[in-house]
């Protein structure tokens, strides 16, 4: 059986964006036919339903969210931080339950993006909270669009 890898429900196509909507990247999926997906929402995982409010980091990134120097905010102005980082520590049981060593997440999610995230209304360097914390444990993270 193949290595099982973790990819972003939405890119999956499942409609689990915050607006109830699915981006299916049909490339990323002709890829990765060979291997076993395993489809996961952080956002959902934590709680949260869909559809939802955006939110994005606030203060700084998913590091710092998950160690308390930073929050995620919705547009209706609730933190919903605690929700972020449980739907990360989720994600990455899931991960860990798998033997899971490579993820394709989404770009620029204040969950699953990768060196770009949304801090506040500017694009900055940083990771969302799930992938901070899956890189924490040595999983390969490989940002989609």
């Amino acid at each position: 059986m193949p290595d099982p890898v973790i990819v972003s429900a939405c890119l999956f196509g499942l409609s689990t964006r915050y607006d109830g909507s699915n981006i299916l990247n049909k490339e990323l999926m002709r890829q990765l036919a060979d291997r076993c997906l395993v489809p996961v929402c952080p956002e959902q995982l934590g709680g949260l339903p869909t559809p939802r409010p955006v939110s994005c980091l606030c203060g700084g990134d998913g590091a710092d969210a998950l160690c308390g120097c930073a929050s995620v905010v919705n547009t209706a102005g609730k933190d919903v931080t605690e929700q972020f980082v449980r739907g990360a520590r989720a994600t990455l049981r899931v991960a860990t339950a798998l033997g899971v060593k490579q993820a394709y997440l989404k770009a620029r999610s204040p969950s699953c993006g990768k060196g770009k995230v949304y801090i506040g209304d500017a694009l900055c360097d940083g990771n969302g909270v799930t992938t901070a914390l899956i890189l924490q444990e040595g999983i390969e993270v490989v940002c989609v669009d």
